[in-house]
C-alpha cells in the first residue's frame, strides 16, 4: 500500500505496521516480512513496539543497520494483546519508564526517532501533553497524537481540543494529528482546530488512495483532483497486487489480498455476486478473470467516471479485551 500510495503521489512518509521488537531481534519471518521494503517505499518509517528497554534499543540498532529512514515507537495501540505484556497504549501511564525507554532509543541510534501516543489511557490519565514535553527534551523528532484514549478504542470521535493541548505543549518538535482523517475537510478542521503541523492518514487511504495527492494539492493551491473512477481503481487493484505477488507469490498473495480487494470493490460499487466470486479465486488466472468479468459488468448503480465512490473501513468494536 505504501509503495502505492507513493506512486499516486503527494505521501510525505510511510510507516510500517506494529513490528514486534522482540521478533525482529529473533529474526522473526513474518516480522522480516512486516520490514519488507524496496527503493520506491522512501522515505520510509519501521514502528516497533515493545516495553524491555534492551530489547527495543538493539531492535532500533537492527533497524539503523537496514538503511530504514526513521524509528517510530508506538505509545499508542489499544489492543489487548499488545497492552496486556506493557507495550502499545500502556506506555502512556508508565511515566519515567516510558520516558526512559524513548530517551535509550534516541542515545542508541543517529536515525531521527519518533513516537505515536493516544491522548491518554483514559479520562482520567491524559498523560499526552506531558510525554510530549519530556520526549521534546530527550531528543525525540516529532510525536504523532491519535486524539483518543485506549479505553476509548475506536469509538466516538477524535478530541481535537485533545491534540491542541499536546501542540501547546512542545516548544520545536512538529506534532502530527491522526484520528477520523478521511477527507479535505476533516484534514481542514485538524488543522486549524488543534494548530498541528502535519495530518497521519490511516483509514482515510484504504478508501481513497488518492487523499495524499489531494492533501498536497489543497495545500498548494487551494483544490483538489478528484479521487479515481471505477476504472482508476481497476487499474489500481491491479497494481497493488501485482506488488503483493512479487513479494509473496501469487497463492498467498490471493490469499492476503482478499480483505483489500472486498475494501476496493464494495467502494466500487460492484455488484454481490461478482464480489463473491472474487473472494473465491484461487489462482492468477481466477484473479484476472474475474476482474475481467468486474470491468465489463461496470459499477451497480452510478457511472464509470463517478469520483465519489467511498466505502467505510471498519475497525475493531466492543470491549478491548476481545480483539
Amino acid at each position: 500500500m505504501y509503495r502505492l500510495a507513493g506512486e499516486l503521489g503527494g505521501l510525505g512518509l510511510a510507516t510500517t505496521d506494529l513490528v514486534n521488537a522482540r521478533g525482529l531481534i529473533d529474526g522473526n519471518q513474518k516480522t522480516r516480512q512486516l520490514i519488507a521494503t524496496c527503493p520506491e517505499d522512501s522515505p520510509f518509517s519501521v514502528q516497533i513496539f515493545g516495553n524491555e528497554v534492551s530489547e527495543m534499543v538493539e531492535a532500533a540498532q537492527i533497524l539503523e543497520s537496514k538503511d530504514v529512514d526513521s524509528i517510530d515507537i508506538n505509545m499508542g495501540c489499544p489492543v489487548d494483546r499488545i497492552t496486556k505484556g506493557g507495550a502499545g497504549a500502556s506506555m502512556m501511564k508508565q511515566g519515567n519508564q516510558s520516558v526512559k525507554l524513548v530517551q535509550a532509543i534516541v542515545d542508541a541510534v543517529k536515525l531521527p526517532v519518533t513516537v505515536k501516543m493516544r491522548l491518554g489511557w483514559d479520562e482520567t490519565q491524559l498523560t499526552a501533553p506531558t510525554f510530549a514535553r519530556e520526549f521534546e527534551q530527550v531528543g525525540v523528532a516529532a510525536v504523532m497524537i491519535h486524539g483518543r484514549t485506549r479505553a476509548q478504542g475506536f469509538g466516538g470521535t477524535v478530541d481535537l481540543d485533545g491534540i491542541r493541548q499536546v501542540v501547546q505543549a512542545v516548544e520545536k518538535i512538529p506534532v502530527i494529528g491522526n484520528g477520523d482523517v478521511r477527507s479535505i475537510a476533516d484534514a481542514d478542521r485538524m488543522l486549524k482546530v488543534t494548530g498541528c503541523h502535519g495530518v497521519s492518514v490511516g483509514r482515510g487511504a484504504l478508501a481513497n488512495p488518492w487523499i495524499f495527492r489531494q492533501l498536497v494539492q489543497w495545500e498548494q493551491t487551494g483544490r483538489f483532483d478528484g479521487a479515481g473512477s471505477f476504472d482508476d481503481r481497476l487499474v489500481l487493484m491491479n497494481r497493488q497486487f501485482d506488488f503483493l505477488e512479487e513479494f509473496q507469490g501469487a497463492h498467498r498473495a490471493i490469499s492476503m489480498f482478499r480483505k483489500m480487494g472486498h475494501w476496493y470493490l464494495k467502494a466500487m460499487r460492484v455488484r454481490p455476486a461478482l464480489r463473491h466470486k472474487f473472494q473465491l479465486a484461487k489462482s492468477r488466472e481466477d484473479f484476472d478473470h474475474v476482474l475481467e468479468e468486474i470491468s465489463v459488468a461496470g459499477p451497480s448503480r452510478g457511472s464509470r467516471s463517478d469520483l465519489e465512490f467511498a466505502v467505510n473501513i471498519s475497525v475493531p468494536s466492543g470491549p478491548i479485551a476481545h480483539w
